[in-house]
């Protein structure tokens, strides 16, 4: 993971850029009447970066909506331009480059396309209506968020590659300062036009239609043609009917390494899935068969909905083992990533296998919107877990790591689910969490609810006193929850940990809600403003997946079974 040792470095045109200090303010604060006409002068005093902001927009009143579009032209203008900026630089200096600095440029090129995809979505979003429903305001709310985190982690490899040639010149491009600060002005300008002042919390309660797998089966709706297909399929025990047709399916292929099905690799069944699918067209199921599946697995933004099932965890593996330390940025490390929106897998092991001496080593980088995992296992030590960005539901899902091995700036909520810290190497402490929110406009954090947090089998058995911390503040505005959960022992007193002095301490939003077990204890949690012991229920909903996903409109379609709201109040 990045550094946040706030050096400035540079190669050829690019350098890194410094995190910005926004208003010290957690929730963002929002226009009371967007309608009403006003100067850049006013309206640029709630953003981020004001000066520039007046800069930027024209020198005339306008309602909040126009400001707004006129942000997110100019951003949809300068996500070309530096996407070709980038391709330009990688066609003339990719001879002088060492191999970690051409892997940082390549990480930079994908995420500018994903940039450039975001914002012409956006683009069309804002310009049809003043008034966005519910849904579609998260969604653009989400991509907005998600370009800033894309921003900054192109910066954060190109920091890791000038720090390999200890490069220090001291100064940043303008090209790169210039988009972080129109991307944040796109999303402040934005949230005070569409997002409402204040969001009215969803009252979930349990239905049929949200039981999905039960006991593991999955409920599916299919054509004749595919269900002739998956009656084939599911005499292999894949999946059992249950009756309950929420799931459509479109297709089922099977990977087998024996060759009895379909597909003898995974990343050729991906590439046989139908490109841009709409969610009513239903999920292209992939079936992966019992094995060790030694492959680096991408999937590419244009493959949505996917399904992925396996036979279960410690049955059906993928693993790799790209790290830090091979020259491969942690973006690229992954052994599986995921940008394809509404990807679900199940009964799945994903492990990178470089080992704690390799520091930095994902096993999956996630930044797929709306995707699901259940019942899967992630393994790896430093950085196992990268909940890149957008939003991501995790239910009954085993994750093991050492140092921030969840990581990332998505908006994901992990139900359900046991995390494992595992022996580190010597001198080191264990950090389950490592939240990246660098603006308080972004819709992003990590709640932890209804989980077990235990020693893995290596930790528990050793005889070292090793410190373990519920997280740390990666990036400014790390916003990180744990509500509903049992702590064992093995958690710190003090709960949470510094990342480097006082850094993000009076920015960062951490808090507690309603855990049990030893770990759980409050009374010697660090005494920092920005950390919450959440004594009431209206607090902690904020954080559910009804509230926080809005997860009602779109996690039924994938069967997986889940908690909208907080648990001991349904059950």
């Amino acid at each position: 993971m990045a550094s946040k040792l706030f050096t400035f470095f540079t190669f050829s045109y690019f350098v890194i850029l410094a995190l910005f200090t926004s208003p010290s303010y957690e929730d963002t604060i929002y226009n009371s009447n967007p309608t009403r006409l006003v100067s850049p002068e006013t309206i640029c005093e709630s953003t981020p970066h004001p000066h520039y902001c007046k800069t930027l927009l024209p020198n005339q009143t306008a309602n909040v909506y126009d400001h707004c579009r006129y942000s997110v032209r100019k951003s949809l203008s300068q996500s070309h331009k530096f996407l070709r900026m980038i391709d330009n630089h990688l066609l003339k200096r990719k001879s002088t480059l060492t191999k970690l600095a051409i892997q940082a440029l390549k990480d930079c090129r994908h995420l500018a396309g994903l940039n450039k995809n975001f914002l012409l979505s956006t683009l069309q979003t804002v310009n049809t209506s003043k008034t966005l429903s519910r849904r579609k305001t998260e969604h653009i709310h989400t991509l907005l968020s998600a370009i800033l985190t894309n921003e900054q982690t192109c910066l954060d490899g190109l920091e890791d590659a000038a720090s390999a040639w200890s490069i220090n010149k001291g100064h940043t491009h303008p090209v790169l300062n210039y988009n972080t600060k129109l991307y944040s002005v796109s999303l402040a300008l934005f949230t005070k036009g569409w997002v409402p002042k204040k969001r009215r919390n969803t009252t979930w309660k349990p239905t049929k239609k949200q039981l999905g797998f039960r006991n593991g089966h999955l409920p599916l709706k299919m054509s004749s043609k595919t269900r002739a297909i998956y009656e084939s399929v599911s005499r292999r025990k894949l999946i059992k009917l249950q009756g309950v047709d929420n799931v459509v399916v479109s297709n089922i292929v099977t990977v087998s390494q024996d060759g009895s099905g379909n597909f003898t690799t995974i990343n050729d069944a991906i590439s046989a899935a139908p490109d841009n699918s709409a969610p009513t067209d239903g999920y292209f199921l992939i079936y992966v068969t019992a094995g060790v599946y030694e492959e680096h697995v991408s999937i590419a933004e244009k493959k949505r909905y996917v399904m992925m099932i396996g036979d279960g965890i410690d049955k059906t593996i993928i693993t790799g083992s790209r790290s830090y330390v091979d020259k491969s940025t942690t973006f690229g490390s992954a052994t599986f990533a995921v940008v394809a929106d509404g990807f679900v897998a199940v009964n799945i092991t994903f492990r990178n296998t470089a080992g704690a001496i390799k520091h930095q080593a994902v096993a999956v980088r996630n930044g797929a919107d709306m995707s699901t995992f259940y019942r899967c296992s992630f393994e790896a030590y430093q950085d196992t877990l990268y909940t890149h960005s957008q939003r991501q539901f995790y239910r009954e899902c085993d994750i093991y790591g050492t140092v921030d091995f969840i990581f990332g700036n998505a908006a994901a909520i992990f139900q359900n689910c046991n995390i494992y810290p595992r022996l580190p190497m010597s001198g080191q402490y264990n950090v389950i969490t490592a939240q990246g929110r660098t603006q308080p406009n972004q819709k992003s954090g990590i709640s932890i609810q209804n989980c077990a947090i235990r020693a893995a089998d290596d930790l528990a058995s050793s005889n070292s006193n090793v410190q373990t911390y519920l997280g740390r503040p990666w990036k400014t505005y790390s916003r990180t929850i744990y509500m509903e959960t049992f702590m064992d022992s093995l958690i710190n007193p003090a709960g949470w940990i510094a990342w480097s002095g006082d850094f993000a301490l009076s920015t960062l939003y951490y808090a507690e809600y309603d855990n049990t077990g030893p770990g759980s204890i409050t009374t010697n949690r660090v005494t920092w403003p920005t950390f919450h012991v959440i004594d009431n229920a209206e607090d902690a909903a904020k954080f559910t997946a009804a509230n926080f996903l809005l997860a009602d409109d779109w996690l039924p379609q994938t069967g997986v079974p889940y908690n909208g709201g907080l648990i001991r109040e349904v059950s």
